[in-house]
């Protein structure tokens, strides 16, 4: 485990006793207290592997996490990277000292001589930090449900938060990146700083937002090289620091780049772990083996059984997030947690901001046509969308140029600057799921932010910052955690992805195929079969059948018929028997209809969360 957590209480304290509030958060986090700092104003803690603290009279700084690169700001003074980002604060300010750092890292300074707390979160949120505030002053942490169990703070839970993940789909989780699951705790949003005084004043400013510099060329064959260049970079300043590393491997673009850039810059075939199943509807097993065979890794399977105990893993896995857990894929990023912390191995590298970057999911494509609409060139665009319908239809998922011409219409806002609209009718599939006297689904209308004047860029911008991305960083974080593991990703490096968004959506997508850049930069660093692969699997789980029979399906039935689950009032419950009698019958008669799995994996993880709230929170 590596958290922070700290007590600024003004002076209105015994130190012993904020000590012991902040050896308290820290327990409940990891298990340990850890290590505790105080001055009269206040006290601050970490514990475990990554991450430090530092003091210089009464200023303080502690930070979980670390700096990746301090070649050109290491001024050789003491106490590893929290010394030095102490000094960069005293010497330039806390803002500016973030905006000049890379790093993963959240962190908090405190300086009693101007009676100010400041906290703050790398640029794309791979280290989580949540504040409340107290009786006597503003307290913070790595997790939420800890600052929970402070004098002075509710326990009372977000119901806006537990009404979307219970009724609605995971990219609304985060929309309102503020919040947090419990009412009266607040999240630090990525690349954001928190400033608060004594008087109670708190005011959250962003201090860095991508920005799209006009690139010096356009041959594609230099963009290529430049994006290879930065993709190396990228994993090589993250390997500079890792300790024992590991890989995730899907059959992918994505992690097996990652892969094939470690193995290429150490020289040796790297470690790499994959969850393989039994039944063939996620298993990458054959295009992973166009990687292993090419002999770029040494290859770990690991083995996950359709006749999983899903209660007691959803049961084990909330209480170690301290909330219901996005999608079932983190159940095998779970699996996977452990094989490499029992391998020795102590980081953990994964693609995630890939398809982010490279317009990699099958959401894409409209705003992509959007673009090509815009731009008036209409004859680009029927051959994207007759090469759309070519390589990605399917018998659930029709792909037809009228489907093209009305997806691009109903999500993106016709003659706006590249403003994307919400998916209302996947958000909405289970609304009537939900007792709209607890949340009404079917009323939430998403922030969807509109930077750029590209409707592809914003849907990416929208992914990186409210949807995809946030909840599998901290889905990442609570897992790599609890193991022991730290997790580095790549392609969230702010130069490559500055880069990425400089790239025009012609270089992203072409001729119905995604990625078109990545694949022309690794060249020569991929197999050909990786590279050319046009259809995408997706790293997921076979939940469909772990919610059809066996002990998924008994335990998923009992709680639906169980008093608790009836008398809680979130649930519509005779809609929900009809959804379980149905996702049974699609999977049992193999029906060419989607079936309920996401639904149900996240009604598990909402009533466990909330029985784990009742109970009063338990330590993991």
């Amino acid at each position: 485990m590596s958290r922070i957590a700290g007590y600024i209480h003004w002076g209105t304290l015994a130190s012993d006793i904020a000590e012991s509030a902040v050896r308290s958060i820290l327990r409940h986090m990891t298990g340990a207290s850890g290590t505790v700092l105080n001055n009269s104003f206040c006290s601050v803690g970490i514990q475990g592997w990554a991450g430090s603290v530092a003091q210089d009279g009464d200023k303080v700084l502690v930070l979980d996490g670390r700096l990746l690169d301090r070649s050109c700001l290491d001024d050789g003074g003491p106490g590893g990277d929290a010394g030095l980002l102490l000094r960069l604060c005293q010497r330039m300010g806390f803002v500016q000292a973030l905006q000049a750092i890379e790093g993963d890292l959240s962190v908090a300074f405190f300086d009693a001589s101007e009676q100010r707390l400041w906290l703050g979160r790398d640029r794309f949120g791979v280290k989580p930090l949540y504040y409340a505030k107290t009786r006597s002053g503003v307290a913070f942490g790595s997790q939420p449900a800890a600052l929970t169990l402070l004098d002075g703070v509710s326990k009372s839970i977000n119901k806006r938060y537990a009404g979307l993940v219970a009724g609605s789909h995971y990219r609304t989780f985060d929309n309102a990146s503020t919040e947090s699951p419990y009412s009266a705790v607040q999240q630090i949003p990525a690349a954001h700083t928190l400033k608060a005084g004594r008087d109670g004043s708190s005011v959250c400013t962003s201090y860095w937002t991508i920005q799209i510099e006009e690139l010096d060329c356009s041959d594609e064959d230099e963009l290529a090289e430049r994006y290879r260049e930065l993709l190396m970079k990228a994993v090589a300043r993250r390997l500079s620091v890792a300790k024992a590393p590991a890989f995730t491997l899907s059959g992918g673009m994505d992690s097996s780049s990652v892969l094939c850039s470690a193995t290429h810059i150490i020289g040796l075939p790297q470690a790499a772990f994959s969850s393989v199943y039994d039944d063939p509807t996620y298993d990458e097993r054959n295009e992973i083996k166009d990687v292993i065979e090419a002999g770029m890794a040494e290859w770990h399977p690991v083995a996950i059984s359709n006749d999983i105990d899903i209660l007691d893993s959803i049961q084990r896995l909330v209480r170690i997030h301290n909330e219901p857990v996005a999608t079932a894929t983190w159940l095998s990023h779970d699996a996977v947690c452990n094989a490499v912390a029992s391998a020795g191995h102590g980081s953990l590298f994964g693609g995630l901001g890939g398809d982010e970057l490279n317009a990699g999911e099958y959401e894409y494509f409209p705003p992509f046509f959007a673009d090509l609409y815009s731009s008036g060139d209409s004859r680009l665009l029927d051959q994207e969308i007759t090469a759309w319908v070519r390589h990605h239809d399917h018998p659930i998922h029709r792909k037809t140029p009228a489907i093209a011409l009305q997806l691009m219409q109903s999500l993106t806002l016709k003659g706006s600057s590249g403003q994307c609209l919400p998916d209302l009718k996947r958000q909405n599939r289970y609304a009537a799921a939900i007792n709209p006297d607890w949340f009404d689904v079917a009323s939430f209308v998403p922030k969807m932010d509109h930077p750029f004047s590209s409707f592809l860029a914003n849907r990416s911008y929208q992914d990186l910052s409210r949807e995809t991305t946030p909840c599998c960083l901290r889905a990442q974080d609570r897992q790599c955690n609890a193991y022991g593991l730290e997790q580095f990703n790549p392609f969230l490096d702010h130069a490559l992805v500055e880069f990425m968004f400089a790239i025009q959506p012609t270089l992203k997508i072409r001729s119905g195929i995604t990625k078109f850049l990545l694949r022309k930069a690794t060249l020569g660093l991929l197999p050909d079969n990786t590279r050319n692969r046009v259809k995408k699997t997706g790293w997921n789980a076979p939940a469909h059948l772990w919610f059809s029979s066996g002990r998924g399906l008994e335990a998923l039935s009992d709680l639906v018929s169980s008093s608790s689950f009836q008398n809680r009032g979130l649930y519509n419950v005779s809609e929900v028997k009809k959804i379980v009698s149905d996702h049974r019958r699609i999977v049992e008669n193999d029906v060419k209809s989607d079936n309920h799995m996401m639904f149900l994996w996240q009604l598990l993880n909402v009533e466990s969360w909330l029985s784990w709230v009742d109970s009063g929170l338990p330590h993991a």
